[in-house]
């Protein structure tokens, strides 16, 4: 039994499942790519400072969960609980928003952390792929980034997620409504926890997931009330641009997701099948956030999605992935010179672009034939000593069982083809 443990509320990513992950992480990314989005990697900690300002002290994430330490020199660090901070911060420091082509559009892909009560679905270690479009105010922008991640869901084969939909206003008409939700806030029975979060930023209160809290806000004022024309418009700009899509969402008039640089369009996508961890991904627009962490104006839209709770999603709905074999040809070696001469191969046919394995370890027939079926190899190729003196090597289909004697000056072709 082995001495040390992964970590309370961490899991190891082992085969064959750590397939499906990448899986996963592939059909996220693949949209992005052909969408103009390049790719982007940041340090897995930051200046605490960095998610303080732009993650919101009043969160959750900041006050209670971010992995917070002194270094030995005495900067304040902390591991990364989210990814848009530390990209746009990136971007800034990198000056991309400088060298034209606005909007610069990111994704990512990584692991993040925040000290979490453990369940299923909720890690203190979890992976995300995420997206940023930075400098830009267009509602095209948000309407592209919840298009695409619609369509990685649909082709990964999820079926039974919900878009969920709001606009939070803008720095004219959300002060106007915090005021009258501070107000109505006020007469509710909170406990002090609540009522300093309520002070620092109310619209976090409506987030809260626990019953009581929730049946104290029945006839909360309504944001919707409360948004400006320019707010409007450009909410029904992109809700109408998601609709031509053929794209379905909820509006959802209490969605404010849990970070408090979002500004107009958020939106959440959900998993009734996860239970109380239903949410699997979400995002949306953070025009002032550049400015809080000191850059210049930089209006921007992103989004993240689970790793963790989109595999979750999948087997929720008995969705099975068909995730190609690691391993095409297995070698099996019977006799020193076969070993040799079969070795040379496998590493042949791999320059030519075919995954191959070789039977380590000097098994006999036996073993090393378990060791090709457990590889899931589409082909088996065999060789002792009389096969090499004939120049021949036996190829076992391992579907089929048939096997056949291939020239062994002619098996990386054969190989090849019978794959194509």
């Amino acid at each position: 039994m082995a001495t040390f443990k992964a970590p309370k509320g961490t899991y190891d990513l082992i085969p064959p499942v750590s397939v499906k992950y990448l899986a996963v992480r592939e059909a996220i990314a693949a949209p992005l790519r052909n969408s103009g989005y390049g790719y982007i990697e940041t340090p897995g900690f930051e200046d605490v400072g960095l998610f303080a300002r732009g993650v919101g002290e009043s969160t959750d994430i900041v006050s209670k969960e971010m992995y917070a330490f002194e270094t030995k020199g005495g900067d304040q660090l902390a591991l990364r609980p989210e990814g848009t901070a530390s990209v746009l911060r990136a971007a800034l420091e990198a000056s991309l928003h400088k060298q034209g082509n606005l909007p610069v559009k990111l994704w990512y892909s990584g692991s993040y952390y925040r000290y979490e009560r453990p369940q299923k679905g909720r890690y203190r270690h979890f992976s995300q792929v995420g997206a940023e479009a930075i400098g830009a105010e267009d509602p095209a922008l948000d309407a592209e980034l919840i298009i695409l991640a619609d369509q990685a869901y649909r082709s990964l084969g999820l079926r039974n997620f919900r878009i969920l939909l709001n606009s939070l206003g803008d720095k004219e008409c959300r002060p106007v409504y915090r005021e009258a939700l501070q107000g109505f806030l006020r007469g509710l029975d909170l406990d002090e926890e609540t009522v300093r979060r309520a002070e620092i930023n109310p619209l976090r209160v409506l987030d809260d997931k626990r019953p009581d809290v929730q049946k104290q806000l029945v006839g909360a004022p309504v944001l919707r009330d409360y948004l400006c024309d320019a707010c409007k418009a450009y909410h029904e700009e992109v809700r109408a641009l998601i609709t031509a899509a053929g794209v379905a969402f909820e509006d959802d008039e209490k969605l404010v997701r849990g970070l408090d640089y979002y500004t107009r369009t958020t939106f959440e996508f959900v998993h009734d099948g996860l239970g109380s961890q239903s949410a699997v991904g979400g995002g949306g627009r953070y025009d002032g956030l550049s400015e809080m962490i000191g850059g210049p104006a930089l209006p921007s839209v992103g989004w993240a999605l689970g790793v963790d709770r989109t595999v979750l999603a999948l087997e929720a709905e008995g969705v099975e992935l068909d995730i190609p074999a690691s391993t095409s040809v297995f070698a099996v070696a019977l006799g020193e010179e076969a070993r040799r001469v079969l070795f040379g191969k496998v590493t042949e046919l791999r320059k030519a672009g075919v995954a191959a394995d070789f039977s380590f370890g000097g098994k006999g027939l036996k073993g090393a034939m378990k060791d090709a079926n457990r590889s899931g190899a589409r082909f088996a190729v065999v060789a002792g000593e009389r096969d090499l003196a004939e120049g021949m090597v036996q190829l076992k289909d391992m579907e089929s069982g048939e096997q056949s004697p291939v020239a062994l000056a002619e098996l990386i072709d054969t190989v090849k083809a019978r794959l194509a």
